[in-house]
């Protein structure tokens, strides 16, 4: 007697979010989940990533890295996944993956884009602190940003997936390190927790002061993956020869028009020239083939010493991804959103 085909959950792109996404942009649905065919796997989310480069990809015009997500298609995303079934001579059923199965129980893969995780005490770590995010602080942080002992590192976002990550490879690398973060609780935890040297509460309407006090010598290096009023605070105080990875800004990420004049480009060409500033943006998918095994080597041997902490802010249930989502854009989440969507 055959075995009843599984339920497949997803979570659909329903309509194209204009500004904050909201709760109607993101469909829950029922299908069957599919059937692999020759070469295939089919596999069974466990976990699922939250990250903030989904929202572009919700735009139509989408990213120059990615293309957008249609409507109706599930949102796309990271997740460690369990392989149910297998035709392809690389991986066998029970086998655990790093996948980009998306917001759904179940998918179907040819084996090119998974990753075998092997035995994972905490599976969740290949979505955050032993992958995309911590290795776009590694490579943002040390090939960019280049820290040199008793110079001040700056990152904001300073308790999140990335900026924590930032932080503790700066104060390894002999670095004074001033966290920006959204609350007493976060800038508590990244001075006491994570051993940053001073951390600033983005919301102090006297964040500039509060910055300027915070880094009497200046700014060397600003780790960007906020923007907005935050990086306003920080341009004036970066230093000459100061270097700032850009690898997101997360306070645009909702902008629906142009910011009214007066127009602050200008400022910012005048003091990026007569500073001698290197701002460069990265995309951490074009850094895999030269970085990753150097990163995941050096990165577990912190992890596994104490030196580097990691801390995951985790829901439960596929149904809650859209609410954490909104969350995440909003700063709401303390440290990796991870999605636990299926028992390990």
């Amino acid at each position: 007697m055959s075995q009843p085909q599984p339920v497949n959950r997803r979570i659909v792109l329903a309509t194209r979010p204009t500004g904050v996404p909201t709760a109607q942009d993101l469909r829950l649905e029922e299908t069957a989940a599919p059937t692999p065919g020759p070469g295939q796997l089919l596999l069974r989310t466990l976990y699922l990533s939250l990250d903030p480069y989904m929202r572009n990809l919700m735009d139509e015009a989408g990213t120059s890295y990615a293309p957008p997500i249609a409507l109706g298609a599930p949102v796309v995303g990271g997740t460690v996944s369990r392989v149910v079934s297998s035709d392809h001579a690389q991986f066998k059923a029970g086998d655990l993956v790093l996948s980009n199965a998306g917001w759904q129980d179940y998918a179907l893969s040819d084996g090119a884009d998974l990753t075998a995780l092997g035995d994972m005490a905490q599976p969740s770590l290949a979505l955050g602190g032993l992958g995309m995010p911590a290795f776009t602080a590694y490579v943002g942080l040390l090939d960019i940003g280049q820290p040199k002992p008793g110079e001040t590192v700056v990152v904001a976002a300073a308790t999140g997936a990335v900026g924590a990550v930032v932080g503790q490879i700066a104060k390894l690398k002999g670095a004074r390190v001033v966290g920006i973060a959204g609350g007493a609780d976060k800038c508590r935890y990244a001075v006491e927790e994570l051993g940053f040297d001073a951390c600033i509460d983005r919301h102090d309407p006297q964040l500039a002061q509060q910055l300027a006090q915070a880094c009497p010598d200046g700014i060397d290096v600003y780790f960007e993956n906020v923007g907005g009023a935050v990086f306003e605070a920080v341009l004036p105080l970066l230093n000459h020869h100061a270097r700032v990875p850009v690898c997101g800004v997360i306070a645009h990420y909702n902008d629906e028009a142009q910011p009214p004049v007066p127009n602050p480009l200008p400022h910012l060409m005048t003091t990026l020239l007569q500073k001698r500033i290197r701002l460069q943006g990265f995309i951490i998918l074009d850094h895999y083939a030269e970085r990753f095994e150097a990163f995941r080597r050096e990165m577990g041997e912190w992890v596994a010493a104490g030196r580097v902490k990691l801390r995951e802010d985790r829901v439960e249930g596929l149904e809650n991804a859209p609410a954490a989502f909104i969350g995440l854009l909003q700063g709401h989440n303390f440290g990796k959103l991870v999605v636990r969507v299926a028992e390990a």
